[in-house]
């Protein structure tokens, strides 16, 4: 299942070093990035391919907690969501 990885919040050195060994850890394979920052605030999109269901919790999970403890916005949403939104 694919799955797009939002992240969002001031820039500084480990946001990508941690959120990609998190996805690393978890078996989780980045099949696209962007990165940017603007105005000092650092933004990622990456498109990952997530195992199965379950796995696709688990990862979330990991990823919320990740972000409290970095104070980042991390946001994790199945990409079926956005090829239906280009079918209507």
């Amino acid at each position: 299942m694919k799955a797009v990885v939002t992240v969002l919040g001031k820039d500084r050195t480990g946001i990508i070093a941690n959120v990609s060994n998190l996805l690393y850890q978890k078996g989780v394979n980045i099949l696209d990035i962007s990165q940017t920052i603007l105005s000092g605030m650092f933004t990622m999109i990456m498109l990952v391919e997530v195992g199965q269901d379950a796995q696709y919790d688990e990862v979330r999970s990991a990823l919320m907690d990740l972000a409290k403890e970095m104070g980042l916005e991390i946001r994790v949403q199945r990409s079926d969501i956005f090829d239906a939104m280009h079918r209507i």
